[in-house]
């Protein structure tokens, strides 16, 4: 059940929400991911990756009050890194592929 699973969320030290802006989030899925980042905001710490500005959010919740919240409430207290840089996956990638072809 969802009290279940989110009692179970509460126990982790540190949940990891990797590339939250691959897909886009359904209002019920949203709204789950707004209680759970709720619950856990006194309780443990959350790591959340994406690639989007916090700006473009509506493009994955879709509905701005919600997105609004789930922002508020990943951002309060929190440390934010932004590395805006190149992939690190596609840089190692084309050294590889470099070093494969004898190509600099």
């Amino acid at each position: 059940t969802l009290s279940r699973l989110e009692k179970q969320l509460d126990k982790i030290e540190l949940l990891v929400l990797d590339e939250l802006s691959y897909l886009t989030f359904s209002r019920p899925s949203a709204e789950l991911l707004f209680q759970v980042i709720s619950s856990r905001n006194e309780r443990g710490s959350t790591i959340v990756t994406t690639n989007l500005e916090f700006s473009r959010w509506t493009e994955i919740f879709a509905d701005p009050l919600l997105t609004s919240a789930i922002v508020d409430r990943m951002t309060h207290r929190s440390h934010i890194i932004d590395t805006n840089g190149s992939s690190y996956r596609l840089k190692q990638r084309l050294t590889e592929a470099a070093r494969f072809t004898g190509s600099d």
